[in-house]
């Protein structure tokens, strides 16, 4: 029998590399550092499983920008559709929602991750838990870190597969540890940036303490350009939340290029300038101006409260440059939110010291994925779909490798 594959980290894409490489018969153990598998997987799912999305092939690739050349070839492999034909082979039927976003019927996660630890054992996968990796010794065996003491596992002649995640939400074991480890081995690795994440605000105590936590509704962004309809949550901080991590990796770029950026928000996207303007200029008479908007444009609570924190009093008396604001509020943010706060990372093992088969130029029979390599993508099934697509990727170049080494 050959020897085992290591498949070090339990997430999606150490899974898929694992389920590819034991399917074909070649012995796989899995070690993870905490103690039980897919951890973030399962906290991604407590709102509902976003799987992958139906959106067309050239649409969906495009949401993986710089990379997209590269992430569009793993997903040729093993793209949304084949996903979801591996998802029912599992059990779990999936369905299409309003927003062209793909969920299991159940919406959770747990019932995948289940079926899929069921299928690995079957395969022959074995797993260790509790067992955090720490690189390797001079004799190019793996070390860990364990309840019983450090321990070696030898390397042989097979491979390694790295699946080691991203830094955010270090709490399920995606703490970027691994990082020091390949640095040491002159990899060419990126900085670790927040992805998928709120951003700093200095928002006046009066909308601090009485709006945090609120959503903002039936508005629309733009940014560079480009504008997206959506909704967002004021945090005590700033800002979080779907509308805002659409636009997070330019707001990103942007704020460390210039020390800020300048999100600009439609609040009357249902309106036009022109209609506004005139709304407005019917006569206050006694209201005050917060029941003058509210009356004129339906604009009242949270949405109120941001412009007063940006409009001056002479804006607000005047019916053009209000109505101007209205559809063009300009907020400003000041930093993105610390990376454990994020959703996901970019940065980590470049592409280009990789070959096409995922495995590290400078580390022969060494392959990589997931989230510890430099690409990013926004939420709504992009990251977890790219994932599961590099695992598979990986799986298949280290079948490749091993063929060759016989």
């Amino acid at each position: 029998m050959p020897e085992a594959v290591a498949v070090i980290g339990g997430g999606p894409a150490g899974l898929m590399a694992a389920e590819v490489i034991s399917a074909a018969g070649v012995p796989v153990d899995i070690y993870d550092a905490m103690p039980t598998l897919g951890r973030k997987f399962l906290r991604a799912g407590i709102g509902g499983l976003n799987l992958t999305h139906a959106e067309a092939h050239e649409a969906f690739v495009s949401r993986y920008g710089a990379e997209q050349e590269s992430v569009g070839r793993w997903l040729t492999d093993f793209g949304p559709q084949r996903l979801r034909d591996w998802a029912t082979e599992l059990g779990i039927e999936t369905f299409v929602g309003s927003s062209g976003r793909v969920f299991p019927v159940g919406m959770k996660a747990a019932p995948l991750l289940r079926a899929w630890q069921q299928r690995l054992r079957q395969q022959g996968v074995r797993f260790h838990p509790h067992q955090r990796w720490l690189g390797w010794d001079e004799d190019g065996d793996l070390r860990f870190a364990t309840p019983d003491g450090p321990q070696t596992v030898g390397a042989g002649e097979t491979a390694l597969v790295l699946a080691l995640g991203g830094g955010s939400w270090s709490r399920l074991g995606s703490d970027g540890a691994w990082l020091p480890l390949l640095a040491a081995r002159e990899l060419d690795i990126a900085p670790l940036r927040p992805a998928n994440c709120g951003f700093d605000v200095a928002w006046s105590e009066h909308l601090r303490e009485r709006f945090a936590g609120q959503p903002v509704k039936g508005v629309s962004a733009c940014f560079h350009g480009q504008s997206r309809p959506g909704e967002f949550i004021i945090s005590r901080q700033g800002v979080e939340g779907s509308l805002i991590y659409a636009f997070a990796a330019a707001l990103r770029d942007a704020i460390e290029g210039d020390g800020r950026a300048v999100l600009t928000l439609d609040l009357a996207p249902g309106r036009d300038l022109k209609r506004l303007q005139s709304d407005l200029q019917h006569p206050q008479g006694r209201d005050s101006i917060s029941n003058h908007l509210r009356r004129r444009t339906g604009i009242e609570g949270v949405k109120a409260a941001l412009l007063h924190e940006v409009a001056t009093a002479e804006q607000l008396r005047d019916p053009a440059q209000l109505a101007a604001l209205i559809k063009a509020l300009p907020l400003t943010l000041l930093a993105p939110r610390p990376i454990d706060e994020a959703i996901s990372t970019a940065g980590g093992v470049r592409l280009d010291a990789l070959t096409a088969d995922l495995m590290l130029k400078q580390l022969p029979g060494t392959f990589c994925a997931g989230e510890m390599l430099d690409w990013e993508a926004p939420t709504g099934g992009y990251l977890l779909t790219a994932c599961i697509a590099s695992g598979y990727r990986a799986g298949q170049g280290v079948l490749r490798w091993l063929k060759q080494q016989r």
